[in-house]
């Protein structure tokens, strides 16, 4: 459903066009997390729907760990690293962007409140200790597994 805000006619045919061909499933950082998972013997759902929001979308899913893992790009999430904001059209655009960053927001605290754990990924991050969190977290419910552990873990993974 389209937000009230963000008008479909804000952007030319071109550009509609251009977004319409845009992967939204099996980007290749999604397949490198994926093939890292699965070597290490992890085993998920890909493109799920999620408990209670049928219309979205987890990219991987544990389902008995209760473990939804996001891959975001980070032009349609607004990476604070990479985020850019195209020229024309500046308005439509922002708004289009938070949007997405509002409804990732919801969409966390959705699945937290059902007892989820949701791990975000920036897909210009580094695969190995992405997956390292993913895994720690579906094998022993945790980032951290001791206290003197020590590694890459990211605690804003959970953004």
């Amino acid at each position: 459903m389209r937000s009230a805000a963000i008008p479909s006619t804000a952007i030319s045919v071109t550009t509609s066009r251009r977004m319409s061909r845009q992967r939204t499933r099996d980007t290749e950082p999604e397949m490198l997390l994926r093939r890292e998972l699965h070597r290490r013997g992890l085993r998920y759902r890909v493109d799920a729907a999620l408990p209670g929001l049928p219309r979205r979308r987890a990219d991987i899913l544990v389902s008995r760990a209760r473990v939804a893992v996001f891959v975001d790009g980070c032009f349609w999430h607004a990476c604070p690293e990479h985020k850019t904001t195209p020229a024309a059209n500046g308005t439509w655009w922002a708004a289009k962007l938070a949007r997405n960053i509002e409804r990732d927001r919801e969409t966390d605290d959705h699945l937290r409140s059902l007892g989820w754990t949701v791990l975000r990924v920036w897909e210009h991050e580094d695969i190995e200790p992405a997956a390292t969190d993913i895994e720690r977290v579906v094998r022993y419910g945790r980032l951290r597994v001791t206290d003197t552990d020590v590694g890459p873990s990211s605690p804003d993974r959970t953004r």
